[in-house]
C-alpha cells in the first residue's frame, strides 16, 4: 500500500511545489510507483509535470466533488515519469463545494482507497493556506513533509505549523506524523541561513532532513520547460539534492 505524504507549509514561496515535483520525479527514478496530486488551485505542479493545466479533462475537482473514480482522473506517465492528478483554478470551486458535502474532510482519503495498492508513494502538493483542501490532504496522509527557508520568522512560522498539524491530527487523522523538515533555497554563504539551520536542528533534531536543497538556477528554470530538474539538467546541484532527499525518505521508511 502507498505511503501518502503531504507537502505543506502555510507560508508561500518556500519551494513547496518545486519539492513536490522533484521529489516525485526522484522517487520515480528509483523505480518506485509514484502518484503526485496537485491540490493547489494555482496548478503549478501540473504545469511543472509537463501537463497543460488549461487543457485537462479531469482534475481534483472531479475527484473530490463529482465522484469521478481516481483511475479516471489520473494522468499516466508525465514528464517526470510519475502519474498525476491535475489541479487548476477549478480546484478553488472544489474548496467551496466541499462545505456542502457530508464528511467533507474525508473525501480525498476515500477517493484514493481504490488506487492505494497501485503505488508505493503518493505525494500531495497542498495549497499555501489552511483550508478544506489542506484538511483533506492531512486526513488522507500518513505524514507531512514541511519545506522551509532558513530565514527570519521561519522558526516561529514552523512552530505554528507544527501546532496546526497536531490539532488536525487529533480531529481528522490521529495517525498523522511529521515526515520531516526540509531546508530549501539554502545558501551556505548566508550567515542568517546557517544560524536558523542550527536552531532548526536544535529544536527539531532528527526531524530535520540531512539533505539540504540549495539555491539553484537550473532548479528555478526547469518548471518553465515543463519538466523536473533531473530531466532538465541531471548534473545540477538541485537535481542531485532531490535525488539525495528521495534516498533519505526511503531509508527512513525502512528504519
Amino acid at each position: 500500500m502507498a505511503k501518502v505524504i503531504s507537502i505543506a507549509n502555510q507560508k508561500g514561496g518556500v519551494g513547496k511545489t518545486t519539492t513536490a515535483v522533484n521529489v516525485a520525479a526522484s522517487m520515480a527514478a528509483t523505480k518506485r510507483r509514484v502518484l503526485l496530486i496537485d491540490l493547489d488551485p494555482q496548478g503549478n505542479a501540473t504545469m511543472g509535470s509537463g501537463v497543460d493545466k488549461y487543457d485537462v479533462e479531469n482534475t481534483c475537482y472531479e475527484l473530490l466533488i463529482e465522484d469521478v473514480p481516481a483511475k479516471d482522473v489520473i494522468i499516466k506517465n508525465t514528464a517526470g515519469k510519475y502519474d498525476l492528478i491535475a489541479g487548476n483554478s477549478d480546484v478553488t470551486a472544489a474548496e467551496i463545494k466541499l462545505m456542502e458535502v457530508f464528511a467533507r474532510e474525508l473525501r480525498l482519503r476515500r477517493a484514493l482507497e481504490s488506487v492505494q495498492d497501485d503505488y508505493d508513494y503518493i505525494f500531495i502538493d497542498c495549497p499555501p493556506s489552511l483550508n478544506q483542501l489542506t484538511v483533506n490532504a492531512m486526513a488522507a496522509s500518513d505524514s507531512v513533509l514541511v519545506p522551509m527557508q532558513c530565514e527570519y520568522y521561519a522558526l516561529e512560522g514552523l512552530t505554528a505549523l507544527m501546532d496546526t498539524i497536531q490539532k488536525l491530527a487529533s480531529v481528522v487523522n490521529p495517525n498523522l506524523k511529521i515526515e520531516g523538515v526540509l531546508r530549501t533555497m539554502y545558501d551556505p554563504r548566508n550567515r542568517l541561513a546557517n544560524d536558523v539551520s542550527e536552531q532548526l536542528k536544535r529544536h527539531f533534531g532528527d526531524q530535520v532532513y540531512r539533505t539540504v536543497i540549495p539555491r539553484n538556477v537550473r532548479l528555478a528554470e526547469a518548471p518553465s520547460f515543463g519538466t523536473p530538474a533531473m530531466y532538465y539538467d541531471k548534473s545540477s546541484t538541485g537535481a542531485k539534492a532531490y535525488l539525495a532527499l528521495a534516498g533519505e525518505i526511503l531509508r527512513r521508511r525502512v528504519t
